[in-house]
């Protein structure tokens, strides 16, 4: 076999060991792997549009568990673009990723909207509303110049201290059920440091954020 589907919480990729694959409109994206050596795979991830992503959390989390079925260890170290992403089994089908630095810009006003720009190793745009609102929202800042090389978009509202309800729109994909780098996005908007339970329509997200870098643990499984 030369490619798996796989989802987390409903996003699903594909995951193609050859650069021969169909991108199918049931597709989140595809994760295709470079090179795999040991407990380190490379890989780039396509969206349905056919660019490329710098940094996907629930697609790097779903390559490791691709590497992990295939050599039984617990850990995988996943590269893409510039980054490195640790993750490790922590259950059953759970996995907890080291995303990385997180950095939080000033908050700011677009088409009389106010974000909060988020750089994740893939930039975003976390709005802090009524989630019904992403449809509208969404695609008008995807694509606005103020992102020449457009943007993700969430819109965030916090329940309680540590929790949000977030929906979340995805450059080249659309809405998408869940996102592990938008919920690592809206964690830092919302809260800076400290435990975030992020609620998605497909299933939730926990994101852990000390000094400016954040944990994110969730699931990955085959289709």
């Amino acid at each position: 076999m030369t490619s798996s589907r796989w989802h987390a919480h409903g996003n699903v990729y594909l995951v193609a060991e050859t650069d021969e694959y169909t991108m199918d409109p049931d597709l989140d994206g595809v994760m295709q792997v470079l090179e795999v050596e040991g407990d380190d795979v490379k890989v780039a991830i396509v969206n349905p549009d056919g660019s490329l992503a710098e940094m996907s959390g629930n697609g790097t989390r779903i390559a490791a568990a691709w590497l992990m079925d295939r050599t039984g260890s617990d850990v995988a170290r996943v590269h893409v673009g510039q980054r490195l992403v640790e993750v490790r089994r922590v259950g059953d089908r759970l996995y907890e990723s080291d995303m990385g630095a997180v950095e939080v810009g000033p908050l700011e006003t677009v088409e009389g909207i106010e974000l909060t720009p988020i750089d994740v190793g893939n930039p975003h745009a976390v709005v802090q509303g009524d989630p019904a609102d992403l449809p509208r929202i969404g695609p008008l800042l995807e694509t606005h110049p103020r992102f020449p090389n457009r943007t993700n978009v969430q819109i965030a509202r916090v329940d309680a201290p540590g929790e949000v309800t977030a929906r979340v729109w995805e450059r080249g994909v659309g809405e998408t059920s869940a996102s592990g780098s938008s919920a690592v996005a809206v964690a830092a908007a919302t809260h800076g440091d400290g435990d975030v339970l992020v609620h998605f329509p497909g299933g939730d997200l926990r994101v852990r954020l000390r000094d400016g870098r954040a944990t994110l643990i969730g699931p990955a499984e085959p289709v």
